[in-house]
């Protein structure tokens, strides 16, 4: 395949025709998601190192800070010293020098004899003869020249591809494709905001002189990450605001009163205050776009199902999604509950529905005889039409693709109303869910039982089942829960399927002990999950299956294995299964663990029963995770901004790209031109983030 010339570059030109990469290099570039020039462009390194010059191995003095630079001649990892080290002795035709790093068995597979060798750091003397201790190295390619002044970046590498292929690809084009790079801001606003221009950010990103450059980049560069996530939020927000039309659904003092007939107690004042702010967001003809937090048992059900009621008393349908059967079935036994002897006309769709059932019961959805509509991802499927579809209320949103949520939206606009009951940190907030409008209830309503929690090691599990059995004598239940379904290749996870065996059958046989996992059928799910809520089954062996909307009164103990392996916000939402009545109930964490995090996480969830203080916790010890991954919100990654270390430039990027897009949404001004072309480039394949173009 011919290549084209390395001139006239433009950014979406494909990266294979830049100098010294070709169709092979281009292969490996796509791994590592390096697709374009700009993305080549926007490839940080992961690191840089301001070394001194090299020296030869027979100029080394003692206590001197120098680099070497030679070919590995044998490596050795002496596991048995105290402490063991991980040796390596380099030669540079000048002599030999004997390289330690303490600790350092993952050297082993890094370092090994013939390859080329870059270490920096201060000579020690050991035995009358000059080392290095602990230094600093760089693997470089065997024809790569040490230069006089041997510094710069190290990029995330490869097999195919190493940092120092990488260094030479970038530097041979850095010039001409910061050319292309387009300034987003006049330097007013630069200079108030204390950001350097975006050309010179990055030639310092990728080419520094010193360690002030780098930061000096990566603020700009952070900034420019976040400033344009934002305005993408800002930009759809704009749209369903200002361009999209819903139903206004009034909310009169006789229909608020009828509706809370339906409820056999007073709602709490957090309840009282969100369905305010629902209803003042119903009544509008802007569609409604709000996240409800609460903790788990917090009674975001009952809002939300007052905001169903609102929108039928305006002779309108209404859909209630969650992301599995369980759980769309537990939201319609709740239904259920509360609507008894109603007129409202509800309905169950799920994936197992076939036949003359379903076609009876799309038919009535499509002429609207149907109210309420609840169910799975199923209700996505293009043969189901709602005749007067005004409200989605969408449960555990994050267990759904953004995608699937838009899937809804055929058309019209309904309003939309997301619940959560994982608490969500301010700066995820302004992520994730940087276009809703966020409710919370904080408090749960009176009644509730406590929750004590406990972290237990493995050898204490016998006298745990003691206790256990106690309570099961005096008609409690029970929930077992596991981290797989089946036991790992080396056994070295406790899995559902086993435990279930040594459960029932050696350690409560006198009791009654069902299984429930994904893998299983849907009517089989349904069938374990009644005879559970029923009192047939009085230990619930599981997996996360069980994490959310899962509600049995009686079940009063939550037994957690392998409890080190689950995230805390996971933790929280399974523990959140028990104390559904007045009753004291129990979560015993089992764990045996020397990693210090997974420790931390654990005594966490003993003192805490707070939801967002265990989520900010888990933020900090986790990163954002999967919360934030494009997955969820459409966006793409974030390459070198990090929420949680660079809240405070999150703030100022939100504040900046809210009030932009408020005085000029369409972009259109000149002087928001580059702006609106990178947002396209960046977001035109993000489902309707940005319709700018």
């Amino acid at each position: 395949m011919t290549t084209k010339p390395s001139n006239n570059l433009t950014f979406d030109m494909p990266v294979q025709f830049l100098k010294g990469v070709g169709p092979a290099r281009a292969d490996a570039f796509a791994k590592l998601d390096v697709k374009t020039a700009a993305d080549l462009l926007e490839y940080y390194p992961r690191e840089w190192y301001f070394a001194p010059p090299p020296v030869k191995i027979e100029q080394l003095k003692p206590d001197h800070t120098v680099t070497l630079a030679g070919i590995v001649e044998s490596t050795d990892w002496q596991a048995w010293r105290k402490p063991p080290y991980f040796e390596a002795y380099i030669n540079d035709e000048t002599g030999l020098c004997r390289i330690v790093w303490f600790h350092g068995r993952f050297l082993q597979d890094k370092i090994t004899p013939g390859m080329k060798l870059v270490v920096w750091g201060k000579t020690t003397l050991y035995k009358h003869q000059l080392q290095l201790t602990n230094p600093k190295f760089v693997i470089v390619d065997a024809d790569e020249i040490i230069a006089d002044s041997f510094s710069g970046p190290v990029y995330p590498a490869t097999a195919e591809l190493s940092s120092g292929q990488i260094k030479k690809i970038i530097h041979d084009s850095l010039d001409n494709l910061v050319e292309l790079v387009p300034e987003f801001f006049d330097s007013a606003f630069m200079k108030k905001a204390n950001l350097i221009g975006r050309q010179k950010a990055l030639k310092q990103m990728h080419n520094p002189h010193n360690e002030t450059q780098i930061a000096d980049a990566k603020r700009r560069l952070k900034y420019d990450e976040l400033f344009l996530m934002q305005a993408a939020l800002a930009l759809r927000r704009y749209k369903v605001r200002n361009f999209e039309k819903a139903v206004a659904l009034k909310c009169t003092e006789q229909i608020d009163r009828r509706i809370r007939k339906r409820f056999p107690f007073l709602l709490t004042e957090d309840q009282d205050k969100v369905i305010e702010e629902i209803s003042a967001d119903l009544s509008k003809t802007v569609p409604m776009n709000r996240l409800l937090q609460g903790d788990v048992g917090s009674g975001k059900t009952v809002v939300a199902l007052h905001a169903a009621l609102l929108a039928i008393a305006n002779k309108q349908q209404v859909a209630i999604m969650a992301p599995t059967e369980i759980l769309a079935t537990q939201h319609f036994t709740s239904i259920e509950r509360y609507l008894r002897n109603s007129d409202v006309k509800r309905v169950l769709i799920t994936g197992g529905i076939t036949g003359e059932k379903r076609k009876e019961i799309l038919d009535d959805i499509k002429s609207g005889n149907t109210n309420i509509a609840v169910g799975t991802v199923a209700l996505l499927q293009e043969d189901i039409q709602f005749a007067d579809l005004a409200l989605v209320i969408i449960d555990e949103q994050h267990k759904f693709g953004v995608h699937q949520r838009a899937g809804l939206r055929k058309d019209t606009t309904p309003h939309c109303l997301v619940m959560t009951a994982t608490p969500i940190p301010r700066t995820l907030a302004m992520t994730v869910f940087g276009d809703l409008d966020i409710s919370i209830i904080k408090h749960s309503p009176p009644g509730r039982g406590q929750v004590v929690t406990r972290y237990i090691q493995p050898k204490d599990l016998p006298k745990a089942y003691e206790f256990i059995r106690e309570r099961l004598k005096a008609k409690q239940q029970v929930f077992f829960v596991y981290p797989r379904i089946v036991d790992s290749e080396n056994g070295d996870v406790k899995a559902a399927i086993a435990e279930y065996e040594n459960l029932s059958k050696k350690i409560f046989p006198e009791f009654s002990v069902g299984l429930l996992h994904g893998q299983m059928s849907g009517a089989n799910k349904q069938k374990i999950m009644d005879d559970f809520r029923r009192g047939k089954i009085h230990c619930l062996v599981s997996t996360v299956l069980i994490e959310v909307g899962i509600d049995v009164p009686n079940a009063t103990i939550m037994v957690i294995e392998e409890a080190d392996r689950f995230g805390l916000a996971q933790l929280h939402q399974l523990r959140g299964r028990i104390a559904r009545s007045s009753s004291k109930s129990y979560c015993l964490l089992i764990a045996q663990t020397e990693n210090e995090t997974a420790k931390s996480r654990l005594e966490i969830m003993e003192r805490s029963s707070d939801g967002f203080e265990i989520a900010e916790h888990d933020l900090k010890l986790r990163g954002p995770g999967e919360l934030l991954s494009a997955r969820q919100h459409g966006l793409p990654d974030l390459k070198i901004a990090n929420i949680i270390d660079d809240s405070d430039l999150l703030q100022m990027a939100r504040k900046d790209a809210f009030e932009l897009v408020e005085k000029d949404p369409m972009l259109s001004s000149s002087g928001h031109k580059n702006i609106r072309t990178e947002l396209i480039r960046k977001f035109s394949g993000s489902l309707t983030l940005v319709d700018v173009a």
